[in-house]
């Protein structure tokens, strides 16, 4: 009898290792193999270069669907399609989840989506990030309702987790129809080169439904995400590069709402090269040049980490660290459109500059704008409706605040980049910086024109008329006797007195009014 339990133990436990083993391999040997053969990687073997390495721990991993209609009750789906679990990322806790395409092609299902509700849920309560890792072909037909119900479930935790926890979203593979709304939801996506795709529907529906023809990765490709829609934050060569990038992300973002962002190696003592800096910005007014090189000077180690880098490169939105502190930065490009705001624009930083305010993180913002972009086009598309998601954003932010005017700041452009009259805490401006209602040109041309037009010799006229406004208008010391910004600094002194502005501005707090919510123009 002994002898009989004994033999029953040993062969429970070989049961469990052969379960599993059968869950490691997921749809089996000949589904890995195709899915190699297309230039991914399975589930699992995406979460291992994700994570800290033996930092996994899967979660309910013997889940599977219980549908028995259209002869479901003979198809075995190990995990039922997904894996989940939880690990390390430079050794802070995350939560993970990996569709994998080798069980029913990744489609959501009842179970499926349990469990990355559960996963969701963990990573809230424990105030960790959430990684979604989605390669799937969509709701799973034979569970109908139930699986549309699961997408459900999963959009209602994207929505209460936002601003809770950072949810990054990577598109390893096809996401399509009610799926990319999760993607949508969260606040970063990634997506990998010539693998993955994002579309609501699908080139055939779209041919049946109005005569366009398109390929997929036109559709739905990373270039039309990154380039056209905005969709995509980041792009990446591989599914190696795609992994790394996540990875550095999350070295500048904090795990929850309530921590700071991790501090990254103080470089306080490093030099910084006030004539590299001042060469770079031309002495023309109207000449462009690259901000991101001012970016780099300013901040430790030249190390920026450009977000959303392929879309609205009028302006730059990004991480980077002033003396180990993560400061999200906002920049006008003078390289793309004389860095006027537009639409896209507008939108690309009042996004950036609200997830930065949930999750504590400073802004600093570099000026150099012209104004709003002018145009039919631009009109037409709600250029006011788009522009005021960015003084919204500002005005809203209650964290630090730092301004700097590199070079021109005009009209509603200079103060929908973060005026003092926004709530900026501190405006600084380079002895460069031209802050008016618009260009001396301009000015000039409207406030002379009569005197312009009956002169002689109109052109001399009018260029000193615009020499005078320069000189009286067109510098930041018009705006620094009236407080407006609050000190005129020398390039040399630029760097420490940001370091120490928000060294100063550390524990800033703010009382807001009452409210259950305001009303964003979205």
């Amino acid at each position: 009898m002994r002898r009989d339990l004994k033999v029953l133990k040993e062969q429970k436990i070989r049961e469990l290792y052969d379960k599993r083993e059968r869950l490691m391999k997921g749809g089996g040997e000949e589904k890995i193999k195709k899915q190699h053969s297309k230039g991914k990687l399975t589930a699992r073997e995406r979460i291992k270069l994700l994570l800290d390495e033996n930092s996994f721990v899967e979660v309910n991993p013997f889940m599977s669907h219980r549908c028995v209609d259209f002869g479901m009750d003979k198809v075995d789906a190990p995990g039922d399609g997904v894996v989940t679990g939880y690990g390390t990322i430079h050794g802070r806790l995350v939560f993970v989840f990996a569709q994998d395409f080798t069980v029913m092609g990744g489609s959501l299902g009842e179970i499926h989506a349990a469990r990355i509700c559960k996963i969701m849920d963990m990573a809230k309560e424990m105030g960790a990030p959430i990684i979604g890792l989605y390669d799937s072909g969509g709701a799973r037909i034979q569970e109908g309702v139930l699986a549309l119900n699961g997408f459900g479930e999963i959009f209602a935790r994207n929505a209460l987790c936002s601003g809770v926890v950072p949810q990054i979203s990577v598109i390893m593979g096809p996401c399509a129809g009610g799926a990319v709304y999760s993607p949508a939801l969260t606040d970063f996506v990634f997506m990998v080169d010539n693998t993955s795709q994002m579309f609501l529907t699908g080139p055939e529906v779209i041919k049946s439904i109005t005569g366009e023809e398109v390929t997929m990765e036109e559709l739905g490709g990373s270039i039309t995400h990154a380039v056209k829609s905005g969709v995509a934050h980041f792009t990446a060569s591989s599914e190696e590069e795609c992994m790394e990038q996540v990875r550095r992300l999350l070295s500048f973002i904090p795990s929850n709402n309530l921590e700071d962002a991790p501090m990254g190696l103080a470089k306080n003592g490093e030099i910084f090269d006030e004539n590299a800096v001042k060469d770079l910005i031309p002495d023309h007014p109207n000449k462009p040049y690259d901000m991101k090189k001012v970016i780099n000077h300013l901040v430790d180690q030249g190390d920026f980490m450009e977000i959303h880098a392929r879309f609205a490169k009028n302006i730059i939105v990004g991480f980077g660290r002033l003396n180990g502190r993560t400061v999200g930065i906002v920049a006008n490009q003078p390289m793309h459109k004389a860095g006027c705001l537009d639409i896209d624009a507008s939108d690309k930083a009042s996004r950036f500059i609200r997830f930065c305010d949930a999750f504590n993180i400073p802004l600093l913002t570099l000026v150099d704008v012209p104004g709003f972009l002018p145009g039919v086009s631009q009109e037409y598309g709600g250029i006011i409706r788009h522009g005021a998601k960015l003084l919204y954003a500002y005005t809203e932010a209650t964290v630090p605040k730092i301004t700097l005017v590199v070079r021109k700041a005009y009209g509603g452009g200079y103060i929908a980049m973060c005026s003092k009259s926004l709530g900026a805490d501190l405006v600084y401006a380079w002895p460069t910086a031209e802050i008016a209602v618009m260009g001396p040109e301009g000015a000039a041309n409207i406030i002379f024109r009569k005197e312009i037009a009956a002169a002689r010799d109109p052109e001399m006229v009018r260029q000193k008329k615009i020499a005078e406004y320069r000189e009286q208008f067109a510098n930041p010391y018009v705006a620094a006797k009236a407080g407006i910004v609050n000190d005129v600094l020398s390039f040399e002194e630029t760097r420490m007195r940001l370091i120490n502005s928000l060294e100063m501005l550390e524990n800033k707090r703010v009382s807001k009014p009452q409210r259950k919510h305001g009303n964003m123009p979205l």
